[in-house]
């Protein structure tokens, strides 16, 4: 007898995330196994106000919309959910015949799938995540859909400011990227200067403590040494012993809404060393941009929704699909399942191999990892005063 399925997003959505709703939608429409296909409208709490849409008979041709539409296309939260919510969620799948439950998101989602699954047990509910987050933060997995986009735009967007103010060197710019407590995307900022050559000059991680006077040198010697330049900081930093450098406006359960560390750090330079500097905070556009959407990054997040179909149909519950890198030149890359244990609010941060000795950077390993994810090259921005 089919078995139908559910899929339900988590979190802050990314350039690719409705990639792999595109894959799951389209796999679960194809395979004997699986019945109707229901999209919970606003994620767990549309799941517990039986907000579904059954999307069975959707076309392709109109599917195909998803691969290159930002956001969630079917809604998300970041509800907080208690054990009795858990309770309520099982006769509600029960109700509309789910026998598959694929949840999209990072590492909160990851914590309810493996929640949910357990309140599961003794059912035939089979319960699969989906990996998504552009902050990278997911363990086990290589990387995580959702992050070559955020690594592309950042570096793309880097390497547009770095020739800006290059060609009028009259300031220190500082570029904010998301970011809590893992430092990917501030360190994608690197691969700027494969587009245009000098890239940013100084980048400043979440893994490592923020020293003020540190900073202030090494800006102090960019002015010195040709009266401009740009350094990208993460939103997450902080001095000894955890503190922000900037207070966080509010939290919420997991989400924290930072203040303006750019903006802090511009004003530091303009106080304390009596020069210009202007802050740019590219925010959401981070995570919602198309125009750099990564060709890797929406193909392989399309491969995990199919994937992760493959996996319940057959059997699986409690797991993860991951992503493993087979090669770097040509690249490539294959899926496998993780046990969700391993996953559940596990943050991975940037290894200390990835960052420069002056905690300043990055090292040419952490270039060559990210790379491939962005997709094709980056094109070259021109520079008459370089020569050829």
């Amino acid at each position: 007898m089919k078995g139908n399925l559910i899929l339900i997003h988590g979190g802050g959505p990314t350039a690719v995330i409705n990639a792999s709703l595109y894959g799951a939608i389209r796999e679960a429409q194809e395979n004997p196994g699986v019945g109707r296909v229901y999209v919970a409208i606003g994620g767990t709490g549309g799941l517990m106000k039986e907000q579904l849409r059954d999307v069975t008979a959707l076309p392709d041709d109109f599917l195909k919309g998803l691969l290159r539409s930002p956001a969630s296309a079917i809604g998300t939260s970041r509800d907080a959910i208690e054990q009795e919510d858990y309770e309520r969620m099982v006769p509600i799948l029960q109700k509309y015949g789910v026998q598959y439950v694929l949840m999209n998101g990072g590492n909160g989602t990851m914590d309810t799938c493996g929640k949910l699954q357990r309140q599961c047990e003794g059912t035939d509910i089979r319960v699969i995540g989906i990996p998504k987050t552009i902050d990278n933060d997911l363990a086990v997995t290589d990387h995580a859909p959702g992050f070559g986009s955020a690594a592309r735009y950042i570096a793309a967007s880097t390497a547009e400011v770095c020739c800006d103010v290059s060609s009028l060197p009259i300031h220190i710019a500082v570029i904010e990227a998301m970011g809590r407590n893992a430092g990917w995307i501030t360190a994608a900022s690197s691969l700027a200067a494969d587009s245009y050559g000098e890239g940013p000059d100084l980048i400043y991680l979440p893994e490592r403590d923020f020293d003020e006077d540190a900073f202030l040198q090494d800006v102090q010697r960019l002015i010195d040494r040709k009266r401009c330049g740009v350094a990208v900081v993460s939103e997450g930093l902080h001095g000894k012993g955890g503190k922000p450098i900037v207070p966080p406006i509010f939290t919420v359960g997991r989400a924290t809404y930072f203040g303006d560390v750019s903006a802090y750090l511009a004003q530091l330079i303009i106080k304390k060393l009596g020069y210009k500097a202007r802050s740019e905070k590219p925010g959401l556009l981070g995570r919602a941009s198309i125009a750099w959407q990564s060709g890797v990054d929406r193909q392989e997040a399309e491969m995990c929704g199919r994937a992760a179909v493959r996996a319940a149909v057959a059997g699986e519950t409690a797991k993860m699909v991951a992503l493993r890198r087979i090669s770097d030149a040509p690249y490539r890359s294959e899926t496998f399942l993780a046990d969700i244990r391993d996953v559940m609010m596990t943050e991975r941060t940037l290894p200390a191999a990835y960052i420069n000795e002056a905690g300043n950077g990055v090292t040419e390993a952490f270039k060559t990892w990210c790379r491939p994810l962005l997709g094709e090259p980056l094109p070259p921005l021109m520079d008459l005063r370089k020569g050829e």
